[in-house]
């Protein structure tokens, strides 16, 4: 039934970077090459001309992530603006591994452009909470990550999801009937040689690890939601687009790869740059380094204590030498945060120039960002505080959409 891999699934070996669903990590601590990445991968760039036709055919403007080149990368995204524009149906699949007990800015990123993409397309979404993921990655119990998942949830209902176009799933929970009839069609079609030179899996990994990238592919066909897009013949003619950050593309090379085998459509995906840690951008935020990250539960005093402390600087050492010489805008990680999260583009360009030319002094870029992610963070946190339980099990319940695409 396995066919050789293709060019979709084929992973090079990139000795200069490490980006795998697990790891991403840039040699040296240097700086992730993202063009590198979209040659490696397969991907294409996405480029000002597709931003423009996302603002013509939905008649709202670009969000800030896609007009700055935050999602950076596509897989069929144009193929779905066709669809769109013809007036067929897609939906939207993202998802998040629960393994702390609150999500940090990196992990909002993917779910704040989805929001966005829901809003302005009109369309179905399924977030997946890969419970079954992080414990058999992870030295977690398993009803920990069960319990991480829902309060996982309730920062995710907290980004103002429209619940009439919205199902969150936990693996541990929804899996089995449909869902599981793909996954296994989906498992039948990859070898086990495939699965290690695309996951980079050796003999001593648990066969648990072998099992779960059919998981996380099943989501991208309509099918597997039966409650939400009816009968075979009418789901199968709905394509998906997949917003994530793109060290998650290996799992979707391999959907992708497979899904014309099974008779399905191959999903779409849009795909982000990774959201720095606070000490540079050789990689990625860890919730394993608390100071690496800020949290949606952060305070005000530690909101600014982790940017003033911990915030790579690209300013110079004194403040006559940033006077005369101006920053590095280009590693300075409190311009990187505020690319993300100023909103107002003629004051993020303001904020740069003045930085760039010495106007502005390393503590005034950085007292700019506190006090954006303060009213940020302070906004995510009463919307989650109005998370009940009930409200949890609502978006979690097994059950159709009505008015999904109205």
């Amino acid at each position: 039934m396995a066919a050789a891999v293709s060019s979709e699934v084929e992973i090079k070996e990139v000795e200069e970077q490490l980006v795998t669903p697990w790891e991403v990590e840039a040699k040296d601590g240097g700086k992730i090459d993202y063009n590198k990445l979209i040659k490696d991968f397969g991907c294409q760039k996405v480029e000002p001309e597709m931003v423009a036709r996302v603002e013509k055919l939905t008649g709202k403007p670009a969000h800030p992530f896609l007009r700055r080149g935050v999602f950076f990368a596509h897989r069929e995204f144009d193929k779905i603006l066709d669809a769109f524009e013809k007036g067929d149906k897609f939906y939207l699949y993202t998802g998040r591994g629960p393994s702390s007990e609150s999500l940090h800015l990196g992990h909002l990123v993917p779910f704040m452009f989805t929001k966005y993409l829901q809003d302005a397309f009109k369309v179905p979404l399924v977030i997946q909470l890969t419970d079954d993921e992080k414990f058999l990655w992870k030295n977690i119990k398993l009803e920990e990550t069960r319990r991480l998942a829902r309060e996982n949830a309730k920062d995710i209902i907290a980004c103002g999801f429209d619940i009439n176009r919205t199902f969150i799933f936990s693996d541990f929970d929804y899996v089995g009937g449909e869902f599981y009839r793909n996954m296994v069609r989906i498992g039948k079609c990859v070898t086990l040689n495939q699965v290690k030179s695309i996951f980079g899996f050796v003999n001593e990994d648990h066969i648990g690890k072998v099992m779960f990238p059919p998981v996380q592919a099943a989501p991208s066909f309509p099918t597997s939601f039966p409650q939400i897009f009816g009968d075979e013949k009418k789901s199968k003619k709905i394509r998906c687009l997949i917003p994530c950050a793109i060290d998650q593309d290996p799992y979707f090379r391999m959907t992708r790869d497979v899904a014309p085998r099974i008779g399905f459509q191959k999903p779409a995906l849009i795909e982000a740059l990774f959201f720095p840690a606070l000490q540079g951008e050789s990689g990625k935020m860890s919730a394993s380094n608390p100071n690496s990250a800020i949290y949606v539960t952060d305070t005000p005093k530690q909101i600014k204590l982790k940017v003033n402390k911990y915030a790579f600087s690209g300013g110079r050492d004194t403040a006559e030498e940033q006077r005369q010489f101006g920053a590095n805008i280009e590693v300075d990680v409190s311009i990187k945060y505020l690319s993300f999260f100023e909103n107002d583009d003629e004051e993020l360009e303001r904020i740069k120039q003045e930085y760039k030319t010495g106007k502005l002094l390393t503590g005034e870029v950085k007292k700019l960002l506190i006090d954006v992610l303060t009213k940020m963070v302070e906004g995510h946190r009463q919307a989650r505080a109005a998370v009940t339980e009930e409200m949890v099990d609502a978006f979690m319940a097994v059950r159709p959409l009505p008015g999904m695409f109205d």
